[in-house]
């Protein structure tokens, strides 16, 4: 490029600007245009391929405060000159020596001081995401390793108060995992570098964690879940009992008067304790039946059956029924 003779180049015109542009619209012009005509997304397209040159040259010689004013007078002579971006001619660092290892993979070097992977600038490395790959040989960076993934089982208290578990390696070296209290079974635990090796830093260990169910507590989110008997005289008349919580604690629930069995009852701040929330205990009553009662408890029933004869629990039963 170091012979084309670059008074026959409107370089402002190529980037779609004034001539008295300032130095943020040209490296606006230059930053959409870019990302427009960049190989990468231009794959096998010989116009976009020249395009990207032209607009790279361009934007070579108008964002240096020297070589702009260069460019400027020798327009202004009307020709006569020519020279390269490294100043004077033959000079070492023009455009000739940067575009000849464009699309092969190599970074050139603008005179002006900033390196190019594939003729971008630093501070555009943002518009395709620091790096290039591709048909158009461009050389992506060093990546991150791969994460690697491992599964887990842990006690129901463990996932409420949180614990550590050691994962042996087929080396037999162990992996420290810490599982934060109040996780739930599905959730990931994200042990940083204990993945796959790399160059550019190793990847992470992602281990699903799978929470073993208990036969009294039933997790509803960051709320537990627990079902309660009381007897019908509690439930009919209403009480004050006595239930145990996740800290080996008791706390006491009002059952107001008539509750059926099934009705919920909710206990504030008995629940999963997260970093991010606090959740309830849901109490469900079931009004347990007797099997077997002795004289004096059946005589008593039957004394209440005759007392509440007129009460018909199932009217209006059919009419909900009717199709």
């Amino acid at each position: 490029m170091a012979s084309q003779d670059w008074v026959d180049k409107d370089f402002y015109t190529i980037l779609g600007v004034a001539k008295d542009a300032s130095d943020a619209d040209i490296k606006k012009a230059y930053r959409k245009l870019a990302r427009q005509h960049h190989p990468d997304t231009n794959a096998g397209n010989a116009a976009s391929e020249k395009k990207f040159k032209d607009i790279s040259e361009a934007y070579s010689v108008l964002s240096d405060p020297d070589e702009r004013q260069q460019y400027d007078a020798i327009r202004a002579m009307g020709g006569g000159a020519r020279f390269a971006p490294g100043g004077a001619a033959g000079g070492s660092g023009g455009f000739e020596d940067m575009f000849g290892g464009l699309f092969t993979g190599n970074a050139g070097r603008h005179s002006g001081g900033f390196s190019t992977a594939g003729g971008i600038p630093p501070e555009f490395a943002d518009l395709f995401g620091g790096g290039f790959g591709g048909q158009t040989g461009f050389q992506r960076g060093p990546q991150k390793g791969a994460d690697r993934t491992a599964t887990t089982s842990i006690s129901f208290a463990g996932s409420i108060r949180g614990t550590t578990i050691g994962l042996r390696e087929p080396n037999g070296d162990v992996i420290d995992v810490r599982v934060p209290a109040g996780i739930k079974d599905g959730q990931k635990v994200r042990v940083r570098g204990k993945g796959q090796p790399s160059p550019a830093g190793n990847g992470d260990l992602m281990v699903a964690v799978s929470v073993r169910p208990h036969d009294f507590y039933t997790r509803d989110g960051d709320n537990l879940r627990i079902h309660v008997p009381v007897t019908f005289p509690e439930a009919a008349l209403g009480a004050d009992i006595e239930v145990p919580t996740i800290d080996g604690e008791k706390v006491k629930v009002r059952v107001p008067a008539g509750t059926p069995s099934g009705r919920t009852l909710r206990v504030k701040g008995h629940g999963v304790k997260t970093s991010k929330a606090t959740g309830d205990l849901l109490v469900t009553i079931d009004v347990a039946i007797p099997k077997n009662l002795n004289k004096d408890a059946e005589a008593a029933v039957k004394a209440f059956a005759e007392a509440t004869a007129n009460a018909d629990v199932r009217e209006g039963l059919a009419a909900k029924a009717r199709l």
